[in-house]
């Protein structure tokens, strides 16, 4: 049985606990003009980008090749910024969107303005920048959001717009009770 007070589920198991499952926000939960910080950071390290760089196939000297890239302007290897991008959206999942999204709409205004490194630590935060109910599909809404990620210094490396369809906390335990196949929540 979920009462879905707050940022967790809370149902009863089979022997009568409370068992508080972690969940995202609601639309109806999320609120303009706050700025939602995601922690852990997480460091980055060469194998995750040599990693991501091959398997995207991405092969740019600038993420694989190390004597190459000391003879470029940042004197070392960069982190792809894809990967920056991807974790960057990724930190935000837990405390904003895991099982209350429908789905991501678009990504717009994409910059990295300061290259991230091997070892560095990337922190994100979030601003909710929009948000109204959809017109044409009830008890959801769209979400805007725009992701800052800063390294360990705090100097910004990427940002992005990124818009979202949302569930309403009511839409989404009315199609729960009534058998739809949603995210557990």
């Amino acid at each position: 049985m979920t009462d879905g007070n707050g940022p967790a589920s809370r149902q009863e198991d089979d022997g009568g606990r409370r068992v508080i499952e972690q969940r995202g926000l609601y639309f109806d939960e999320l609120e303009e003009g706050v700025l939602y910080a995601h922690r852990p950071g997480r460091t980055v390290t060469e194998t995750d980008n040599v990693l991501f760089s091959t398997l995207t196939m991405n092969t740019q000297a600038l993420h694989l090749d190390a004597a190459w890239s000391a003879g470029q302007p940042f004197g070392q290897r960069l982190v792809n910024s894809m990967f920056t991008l991807a974790t960057m959206v990724g930190q935000s999942v837990t405390q904003l969107t895991q099982g209350t999204i429908i789905a991501q709409l678009g990504l717009t205004d994409v910059t990295f303005p300061h290259p991230l490194y091997h070892g560095d630590t990337l922190y994100t935060e979030t601003a909710v920048t929009g948000k109204r109910l959809s017109s044409s599909r009830p008890g959801q809404g769209i979400v805007t959001m725009e992701h800052t990620g800063r390294n360990q210094d705090g100097t910004v490396v990427a940002r992005a717009t990124r818009s979202c369809l949302m569930w309403t906390h009511e839409a989404h335990r009315q199609a729960q009770d009534a058998g739809q196949e949603t995210m557990p929540v």
